[in-house]
């Protein structure tokens, strides 16, 4: 039974892979990297080369700066535990250009919302629906089996995103650095192997891409139209957090998707709804994200195809 469900999950992956728009959306997402190398590299505010001589001043100016803005006690802190331990800043170097890129995860969530919100439609549209559905296989082998997929093609583009942001930082920056980050917990400074921070950060982005892959996956499964599903994901997941800017202070403001979703404010302190925790956020998460897969299961497993 399982090779069964394996075999299925390969043809999604060779259906997937034959079509020219998934290499052109991976293509996308390395001139996507690229660009973003080539504007941190060019542009003074995302870089600073600091000076022996006058970097302790340079923190503590920035700090004066960072005062004046909400929710940034957190670079406070790591710039005043530089200049008390003598700490002089690398600049930016491929590890924190790979750290960096982490943000671009917002690409890879918009390339596989594209991907869910197809790969049922599309079956509706191209008429093979009844064709996919008469094989031995059941309905629900085949329904996880496309969820798979999409799965694969999150992974696919995340290891694209990895090594290109990597060897574009190598390129540009140089790897430099000392192979650790500075970072806040519990009030307190502390120095944390690179590749920590890096696992940790892209996979609390990678929590965000699955949820919103799975919700494009369901409205595709419930409507049969990839157009509609692909567009309702991409402008909740944008408008998502205004959403929460104008309910931040309402009693049910943590029980909305949107406020959860962003696991990495726990790691940078920078919350909106102030009684938000971590557990709370997962737990809250896990349950969308299971209602959204259950839907998506239910209607395409109950659906009728007859009249398709």
């Amino acid at each position: 039974m399982s090779s069964n469900f394996f075999q299925l999950v390969r043809n999604e992956q060779t259906k997937l892979y034959s079509q020219l728009a998934t290499w052109i959306m991976l293509g996308i997402l390395v001139v996507v990297v690229l660009g973003f190398a080539l504007i941190t590299r060019t542009a003074d505010n995302f870089t600073t080369d600091y000076d022996e001589a006058t970097w302790k001043q340079e923190l503590q100016d920035q700090n004066e700066s960072l005062a004046e803005i909400d929710q940034a006690d957190t670079q406070i802190l790591i710039n005043n535990y530089r200049i008390e331990n003598d700490l002089m800043p690398d600049g930016m170097t491929a590890w924190d250009f790979l750290y960096d890129s982490n943000m671009l995860t917002s690409v890879l969530s918009l390339l596989t919302i594209i991907v869910a919100g197809g790969i049922i439609a599309n079956e509706y549209r191209w008429g093979t629906i009844k064709l996919l559905l008469i094989r031995p296989a059941t309905r629900t082998k085949i329904f996880f089996a496309k969820y798979t997929s999409v799965l694969l093609f999150a992974l696919t583009a995340l290891i694209v995103l990895f090594i290109f942001s990597w060897l574009f930082g190598m390129l540009l920056f140089g790897l430099g650095g000392d192979g650790s980050v500075l970072q806040v917990k519990d009030g307190k400074v502390v120095e944390v192997s690179v590749w920590t921070r890096i696992a940790q950060d892209y996979g609390l982005q990678l929590v965000k891409l699955v949820v919103w892959a799975t919700f494009a996956f369901m409205i595709s499964a419930a409507l049969r139209n990839g157009a509609l599903a692909i567009g309702t994901a991409i402008f909740l997941m944008f408008a998502g957090s205004s959403i929460v800017l104008f309910i931040y202070d309402k009693p049910f403001a943590k029980y909305v998707l949107f406020s959860n979703l962003d696991l990495t404010q726990f790691t940078t302190g920078m919350k909106l709804v102030e009684d938000l925790t971590l557990t709370f956020a997962v737990v809250t998460i896990i349950v969308y994200y299971l209602i959204f897969l259950v839907i998506g299961w239910v209607l395409f497993t109950k659906r009728d195809v007859a009249g398709n």
